[in-house]
């Protein structure tokens, strides 16, 4: 790489996953927002929408009026149906795409037709020539693919934190893929930042649920990275619940294990995530939260052994906004660009 830091726009640069992106590239050492663009609050500044930012980012937001010529990764923070719309405007400026949603996160419009039916979009996609080149976001399963790839779908927060938490023991065949159960639980900004009554304060606050129990879109995600490691198809049953905190996953993952040795489970886990910096694993005499990863871009991944019932008990954290959102797609493009994987988010997190 040369001296020239890589330049980067955000597309959606007002909600929490732009936000997000701006405070890790204001320390990021090798790279320069240019552009942050929107379709509201045009031509003021970041700092007067976000105060925390005065004197840090005081850029003026743009509107969201075609792709630009001075930059080098564009980050689509915007809803489904956006990125593929505009994805290849920049891409024919030679700009490379991370797209937030699950626009590129499938290779094939038959995958991503099962997905948009999920989540009640259309099932055609803008731009289905793009798919059979996209990479799907996981550095820590797929590094040498995204160093090559122009367009990457960030995975979704809930799908990052159970393929991660489980992926050592499925590729190792170290647990019955047919027994497997997530029970997940979100914080609040999983859901964004537009206003809802479901996510009004007064019906968060003291509350928990269950949702989308057996139609989750994320499961799409899931299921096809579990089974490409084992080689066969893997179903799972997954359960989200949003909880009364603002952010956080913890995913509670079990299976029958086909040893009682933990140690077997522990070593997989080692060497599984040995090349992997932002993956900690946490041994069963330990105890882990996710307040130990709030805004980092960690996984703390806690494994252990029910031996009266012989199941794998793992229970993986991430800060959904960060390793689930904004800190996975820098992530992303430190590895597309040839930068260290660790630039601008190398630090711990908040506490307490």
């Amino acid at each position: 790489m040369s001296e020239r830091k890589v330049r980067v726009a955000i597309v959606g640069a007002l909600g929490y996953g732009g936000i997000g992106a701006t405070e890790i590239l204001l320390r990021h050492p090798q790279a320069e927002l240019v552009h942050l663009l929107d379709v509201t609050d045009i031509g003021k500044s970041l700092s007067s929408i976000y105060p925390h930012l005065a004197g840090h980012c005081d850029m003026l937001i743009e509107a969201s009026d075609g792709a630009k010529d001075d930059v080098d990764v564009v980050l689509f923070s915007t809803p489904d149906g956006v990125g593929q719309k505009f994805a290849k405007e920049w891409l024919d400026k030679g700009v490379r795409v991370i797209d937030y949603s699950g626009d590129f996160r499938f290779n094939d419009i038959e995958s991503y037709s099962g997905y948009a039916k999920r989540i009640g979009r259309t099932t055609s996609h803008e731009n289905p020539s793009l798919l059979p080149e996209s990479v799907y976001g996981v550095p820590e399963l797929h590094r040498q693919e995204i160093k090559k790839a122009r367009v990457v779908g960030n995975p979704g927060c809930l799908a990052i934190t159970t393929i991660l938490g489980l992926a050592p023991l499925v590729k190792n065949k170290l647990i019955k893929p047919e027994s497997i159960i997530c029970d997940c639980k979100t914080g609040v900004s999983g859901a964004g930042k537009k206003a809802s009554p479901q996510f009004h304060y007064p019906a968060r606050y003291d509350s928990m649920n269950a949702y989308r129990i057996s139609g989750h879109q994320h499961v799409y995600e899931i299921e096809r990275e579990l089974s490409l490691l084992y080689g066969k198809e893997i179903s799972i049953t997954f359960t989200p619940h949003v909880v009364p905190m603002t952010r956080g996953i913890l995913a509670t993952l079990y299976a029958d294990s086909v040893s009682p040795n933990i140690s077997a489970l522990i070593d997989a886990y080692k060497i599984f995530y040995k090349d992997s910096k932002f993956v900690r694993i946490i041994p069963p005499e330990l105890s882990t939260s996710t307040s130990d990863v709030r805004g980092s871009n960690y996984v703390n991944i806690w494994v252990n052994i029910e031996k009266r019932t012989g199941k794998a008990v793992i229970v993986s954290h991430i800060d959904n906004l960060m390793k689930g959102q904004a800190g996975n797609a820098i992530q992303n493009l430190n590895v597309m660009m040839g930068l260290d994987e660790t630039l601008g988010l190398d630090h711990p997190g908040m506490y307490p």
